[in-house]
């Protein structure tokens, strides 16, 4: 796993550890914020990431 990689799971797992069950513009909001900028990324993909955190799923799968 590259270095990128693992700092966007690592940063998708504590975001999800965090807002687990919140409103999804909470949690696009973080994932805007803290996510490590990398290509490839898109405003679709963060979205469903947020929808996942939103009902209780962790989808870095750590």
């Amino acid at each position: 796993m590259h270095d990128t990689d693992a700092a966007l799971f690592q940063t998708v797992h504590g975001i999800a550890a965090q807002l687990a069950g919140q409103p999804v513009p909470v949690v696009i909001e973080a994932l805007v914020r803290e996510l490590p900028r990398a290509p490839g990324i898109e405003a679709s993909e963060i979205r469903r990431i947020a929808e996942e955190i939103s009902v209780g799923r962790d989808p870095s799968g750590l």
